[in-house]
């Protein structure tokens, strides 16, 4: 069954890709969520409604748990993660830098990942005991042994951005290893350690639908998701640390040395 399970979700997910490249075309229509910097937009809409109902449509029991709030929660053991739009600020100032993401767990178990990205027609899919594919390819996490070598990748909320310590980590990180890039978009990067273009990837308050994907293609593709402390990740925990593995232990204790430093104060 989790075959069809990952046919359906790569169906769905190209699907809503197409109605996000429609919608770049046109001028976006923004709107804020809560305060005013966390916005919302109308091809998220419209890609989340197309994926909800067609999720709907093939499996009516399951539990749909989406962004913008238009899913259903149940009592089945199979919930879906949906993010229609992740980098959607990226896509409301026409940078092209965003994608579907797409997720099954049953229970606690995630079973299927599929991250889209349209604008060049990537697709990134996993099933649980099937490795990870970029287009039909078997991909894997890289082979950089050392975080002085490697390519790291983060990101920073939208809201209370004065509360997030992610600054004083990624100072460090980023002299400490080659780079840290930040490209607006968690599902993206997290694939993208599972096809091996980035080494690692920290971030902190991500929702489950931001991480579910992500977080099977890189197990499937070999590498390792903790939060600081070492333990397994749980999904909308407060901390993800996700690497080829062969960094994870230095990445984990560089992370561990600046957590205990006093907090830098921020300038009002």
């Amino acid at each position: 069954m989790t075959k069809n399970y990952l046919e359906a979700a790569i169906e769905i997910a190209q699907e809503a890709g197409k109605i996000l490249v429609e919608e770049s075309s046109r001028p976006p229509d923004i709107r804020y969520k809560g305060d005013e910097v966390d916005i919302v937009t109308q091809a998220d809409k419209r890609s989340e409604q197309a994926i909800v109902a067609r999720l709907n449509k093939y499996f009516p029991d399951h539990s749909v748990a989406a962004e913008e709030g238009t899913g259903k929660e149940n009592a089945s053991e199979f919930r879906w993660h949906v993010d229609p739009l992740d980098g959607t600020t990226n896509f409301a100032h026409g940078y092209p830098c965003f994608c579907v993401s797409i997720a099954l767990a049953q229970r606690d178990t995630l079973l299927v990942a599929v991250v889209f990205n349209p604008v060049h027609n990537e697709l990134f899919a996993a099933a649980r005991g099937e490795g990870a594919t970029l287009n039909g390819k078997k991909i894997s996490v890289s082979k950089v042994a050392t975080l002085s070598t490697s390519l790291l990748c983060t990101g920073f909320p939208t809201r209370n951005r004065k509360a997030s310590p992610n600054l004083q980590y990624y100072g460090d990180f980023t002299q400490r290893s080659h780079g840290v890039r930040r490209d607006g978009s968690a599902a993206l990067d997290l694939a993208s350690v599972a096809a091996g273009r980035f080494d690692g990837f920290w971030e902190f308050g991500l929702q489950k639908w931001d991480t579910a994907a992500g977080v099977l293609l890189i197990e499937e593709a070999g590498g390792r998701v903790s939060d600081f402390a070492g333990d397994p990740y749980q999904l909308g925990g407060p901390i993800i640390l996700a690497t080829n593995g062969l960094i994870h232990e230095e990445m984990r204790a560089v992370a561990l040395e600046i957590s205990r430093r006093p907090p830098t104060p921020v300038r009002h």
